[in-house]
């Protein structure tokens, strides 16, 4: 079975997106690229909601081709690229990039995938975290939670059915104060 993964960069009170979304609060050192792209060059498959999926495909399939763009972000950009996508979307037709698109619920495909042989997943986007995490499906959670408040926005966390504990496994700070919390679903 493979291991389902959630993890994002958010604000002190909880926003992966401040109200408009906004993303500028969320500047990154290069330590902490480097660390997201050791994350993702370990990951055998991105799942996308619609709103990251448009985000990261107006920028990382030309990434390394930037005139300032630093070696960890031409590696990310390739990586990005190489890696199989699955984007789940009712509202757009045609995704490129290595992706394949899935226009009907997501948990049952989700149930399918996470059910095979192979690397981790990765799920991004708070929409389709939302309903893998109230599905159970979520394994592990990575936190890197940036030192801003921003007082609303989308939240990484949704509404939850019941509590969901977890066991914390891994902590460290970055450059400005940054703090990542790794945890895994006790179950």
């Amino acid at each position: 079975m493979r291991k389902l993964i959630y993890g994002m960069n958010l604000t002190l009170d909880g926003y992966i997106a401040a109200p408009g979304d906004d993303i500028g609060w969320g500047g990154s050192s290069d330590e902490l690229f480097q660390w997201w792209l050791d994350r993702e060059v370990a990951i055998g498959l991105f799942l996308y909601g619609r709103k990251l999926w448009e985000a990261m495909s107006s920028h990382w399939p030309t990434g390394d081709q930037q005139p300032d763009a630093t070696p960890a972000q031409i590696e990310f950009a390739r990586n990005w690229r190489d890696t199989p996508k699955v984007v789940f979307s009712s509202t757009i037709d045609k995704v490129d990039w290595n992706t394949r698109l899935v226009t009907g619920d997501a948990i049952p495909e989700i149930t399918r995938l996470k059910a095979g042989d192979g690397e981790p997943m990765r799920v991004g986007g708070a929409t389709l975290a939302g309903a893998a995490m109230r599905a159970g499906l979520v394994d592990e959670y990575e936190i890197v939670t940036h030192p801003v408040l921003v007082g609303g926005g989308t939240p990484f966390f949704t509404t939850l059915d019941s509590w969901l504990n977890l066991n914390l496994v891994e902590t460290r700070t970055f450059p400005g104060d940054v703090v990542m919390t790794r945890y895994e679903t006790r179950r």
